[in-house]
């Protein structure tokens, strides 16, 4: 599903280059959930934001399905990361002024799904998420964790092919971080493809292998990738 090769991140300053990612190659399988784990600095969310399109600075070879995304112009990486992507950040990253309803709905107008259609949709993503209650209200009524579950269910509900999730347990209690992997391992055992960044290793336990990163370089993969 995803591959990289020789992909380098690196700012200018001046004559001087800063690398924040060197060299990576990597192969994503469909279905897979993989985590990439490091000390901070490593390079770790800025790689989640290359494979998210959200990072357009970088150099090297990026393939996602079968468009090879290092040969298409920001507009068409954008339509790209609408339509098979759903993100999922450590601040949630929710619109205060929408209702959770509002912010669950947002991705479906993003890929022109009619309003007619959008309705049923979002009843369903509310009711599977267990979150029916709160259709009404606004974030900053919410928990901490039931912020984090709208955000995953803004993610999920245009059924992306793949999550991206950094560090969506990061501001959570132990609970609450239970809760949320589970909701993950429950989208990837229905097909889901999930890349997550953490720093827990009770989260990485819920994935299939790691990919463990420190000053930009792949420096050790999960022994689970070699069998796979």
């Amino acid at each position: 599903m995803i591959k990289l090769r020789g992909v380098d991140r690196f700012y200018e300053n001046g004559a001087a280059r800063t690398y924040v990612l060197r060299r990576i190659d990597a192969d994503i399988r469909e279905g897979e959930f993989v985590t990439i784990m490091g000390p901070s600095g490593a390079g770790k969310s800025t790689l989640l934001g290359i494979l998210g399109m959200l990072d357009h600075g970088w150099t090297g070879e990026f393939k996602l399905l079968d468009y090879a995304v290092e040969k298409l112009r920001p507009k068409q990486r954008a339509e790209l990361n609408r339509k098979y992507i759903g993100f999922v950040f450590q601040s949630y990253h929710l619109i205060d002024n929408l209702t959770v309803y509002e912010n669950i709905e947002i991705p479906l107008s993003y890929r022109n799904v009619p309003s007619s259609q959008r309705a049923g949709i979002v009843c369903d993503a509310l009711d599977r998420f267990h979150i029916v209650g709160k259709r009404d209200l606004f974030p900053r009524q919410l928990s901490g964790g039931q912020q984090q579950v709208v955000a995953i269910a803004r993610a999920v509900v245009a059924n992306p092919k793949l999550i991206l999730a950094d560090e969506p347990t990061g501001n959570l209690h132990s609970a609450q971080a239970r809760e949320i992997m589970e909701l993950f391992k429950n989208l990837n055992a229905g097909g889901t493809t999930i890349v997550q960044v953490t720093h827990s290793e009770t989260n990485a336990a819920y994935s299939d292998r790691v990919i463990y990163l420190q000053d930009g370089w792949i420096v050790k993969a999960d022994p689970r990738t070699q069998s796979g």
